[in-house]
């Protein structure tokens, strides 16, 4: 299911090239997911880096997660 998840939050990423020739991405909804790269493919490497480490702070700190596609990773707490 995680792969699922960021595979999915993946294909909602945007990207632009720069005024100095690199690439930046980012994804809509996941505040502080971003990266830049000389590349396009290398952006995209690093914007799935950032965002698997920031899934997994998030999951150990127990923050909402973006639901992604019908994915919900969020932890429900049982009564």
């Amino acid at each position: 299911m995680l792969t699922d998840y960021i595979r999915a939050a993946m294909r909602h990423a945007h990207y632009e090239i720069l005024d100095d020739g690199t690439y930046y991405g980012h994804i809509s909804g996941f505040q502080g997911v971003w990266a830049t790269a000389p590349t396009l493919e290398a952006c995209r490497e690093e914007l799935q880096e950032v965002l698997e480490d920031w899934l997994l702070v998030g999951l150990r700190r127990h923050h909402p997660l973006p639901v992604v596609n019908g994915i919900d990773l969020n932890v429900k707490s049982v009564a």
